[in-house]
């Protein structure tokens, strides 16, 4: 059990955060789709089938939750909408460009690996992690653990640049 869930989490994180549900949401979806395995493995008739299994079992807790969340949220927007402003400055787009062309002057300073891997999550709402570990001749388990690396490489690069990055440390 202690390899599946090794090799599972990073996946399964992935699949639930493409729901756009926020870190907190997302870890409680994942921890009620491992509690979902305990409790029900008996119904997996298949040991070969337990991958796929979990990872319908997280798309649809992050589509029930991810909908529970938008529900409240729309509530809140409908109530603020007249307040919000019509269309973004022109110091905010001047400021998100420049945001934009120093991240990926900062990707393109790291490695290769590290670059084409970050290009995937960046760009891929669910990238494929077999597909991504062909590609890159690497175990679907290391993916998550060197995505981690890439990204804290990339956070020092942005911070020795002086990056502030946004007030929730993302």
């Amino acid at each position: 059990m202690d390899e599946l869930v090794r090799l599972m989490t990073p996946p399964l994180w992935h699949v639930v955060r493409a729901y756009g549900l926020d870190h907190s949401l997302a870890q409680d979806v994942v921890q009620t789709t491992w509690l979902t395995l305990v409790r029900r493995h008996e119904t997996i008739n298949d040991p070969l089938a337990v991958s796929g299994w979990l990872t319908m079992c997280a798309r649809r807790e992050a589509w029930r939750v991810g909908k529970q969340h938008r529900r409240a949220d729309a509530t809140e927007a409908e109530s603020l909408e007249p307040h919000l402003p019509v269309h973004e400055s022109a110091e905010q787009t001047a400021a998100q460009d420049d945001e934009t062309r120093r991240l990926w002057t900062a990707v393109g300073t790291l490695n290769e690996r590290c670059q084409r891997l970050l290009r995937i999550v960046a760009f891929e709402d669910r990238p494929d992690y077999a597909r991504i570990a062909e590609d890159l001749a690497m175990p679907i388990g290391s993916i998550g653990p060197t995505r981690q690396r890439c990204l804290a490489k990339l956070r020092a690069v942005l911070e020795g640049d002086g990056w502030r990055g946004d007030d929730d440390g993302n």
